[in-house]
């Protein structure tokens, strides 16, 4: 199995969607962490517990700038939540791969992979690598953050060097997405050689 991962606003889901276009098997984490915390979900119920009803919004959804807000302003908060999440998430990504079927290769999108280990049980790491000022520009374009904001979102994750001194493949997104879907487009060759390569040699072959 491989691992992806990246810091916040990197372009991990642009890479992943793009190998799940090209074949792949992918589970995103990221996406799975939105679905547990979804109204009726056990981990919204669990979140609104232990921090109050004050993270809920007018419609009973979860308030992810208000919960942003408290993370940005208390790191033990981050803790906690990933406490009371991090075993949702695991136990759906570990059934989502079970149930992947006709795939070349899985890929686990993780975007903490550093901070919690699981770098340690994949076969293969990508990281999508961005300089930590085009993080924190497009940080504030995409959620409308200050700079300040964006700059304590990005010191509460792993740093940029720890991230890829457990890469074994690295997609540079400093530039455009095109050049980024270059990449990757290139890795997913390399993966299917490795991984899978009658599968590798069947696409070829296809007109």
């Amino acid at each position: 199995m491989v691992a992806l991962t990246g810091g916040i606003a990197s372009g991990k889901t642009q890479a992943a969607d793009h190998l799940k276009h090209l074949g792949a098997g992918v589970v995103d984490t990221d996406a799975i962490a939105r679905e547990v915390v979804e109204p009726g979900r056990p981990g919204l119920t669990a979140l609104v517990d232990e921090f109050g009803p004050g993270l809920l919004n007018p419609s009973g959804e979860l308030d992810r700038s208000a919960l942003r807000a408290r993370m940005l302003a208390d790191s033990t908060i981050r803790l906690r939540l990933n406490e009371l999440l991090h075993p949702l998430i695991d136990r759906a990504a570990r059934e989502q791969l079970r149930d992947l079927r006709d795939v070349p290769y899985a890929v686990l999108v993780v975007p903490l992979l550093v901070e919690t280990g699981l770098f340690k049980d994949v076969e293969r790491v990508i990281v999508v690598d961005a300089p930590e000022q085009v993080q924190i520009d497009r940080l504030m374009a995409r959620d409308g953050l200050g700079a300040e904001q964006a700059k304590r979102a990005l010191a509460a994750q792993a740093t940029r060097a720890q991230r890829l001194a457990i890469a074994d493949d690295v997609l540079d997104n400093s530039g455009s997405l095109e050049d980024l879907l270059r990449q990757t487009e290139a890795l997913h060759r390399e993966l299917l050689d490795r991984f899978d390569p009658e599968h590798r040699r069947g696409a070829d072959r296809r007109p």
